[in-house]
């Protein structure tokens, strides 16, 4: 068994709490938490608000731009999209013209879904301790960094 302490010439040269990308995962995990309980009263969990939050901003899409909206693989939004249609606030169509193509529209229970969960953005600026111009600027920074690895087709 090797000895990793500081001292010998095997060690790592990075440490767990050198690394960026283990405080953005260890930040999203404690935001999705966070995300839990405000969102626990709405109905939806996090991924099913985002996709509710892109329907809310621009109604009656495909399956594919909502996926490329929201950066999930369509196989991994069609179980969720299921589950909100179960849930009455999603219909699924096939398209008429080419039946490749689903649409997701809002039901009336899911438009208005919309008021009950207008609390969360604020809440979890409250709960950030943070002002909303510093959030504003970590949340450019981290779709500038997100923008890098997608040009390097890292994801």
């Amino acid at each position: 068994m090797k000895n990793y302490s500081d001292n010998s010439p095997d060690a790592a040269k990075t440490f767990l709490g050198d690394e960026v990308g283990f405080s953005l995962y260890a930040t999203s995990l404690a935001m999705t938490k966070a995300y839990k309980r405000l969102l626990e009263p709405v109905g939806l969990t996090y991924p099913q608000y985002i996709a509710m939050l892109s329907l809310w901003q621009s109604d009656e899409v495909t399956v594919k731009a909502l996926s490329e909206r929201l950066l999930l693989d369509p196989a991994t939004l069609t179980p969720l999209l299921k589950r909100l249609e179960l849930q009455g606030l999603v219909s699924r169509t096939r398209g008429v013209t080419d039946e490749r193509l689903v649409f997701i529209r809002l039901t009336t229970k899911g438009a208005l879904l919309r008021k009950r969960a207008a609390q969360v953005p604020a809440a979890m600026t409250k709960a950030t301790g943070q002002t909303s111009e510093t959030l504003q600027r970590l949340k450019r920074d981290l779709d500038q960094l997100r923008g890098r690895f997608q040009a390097i087709a890292i994801f």
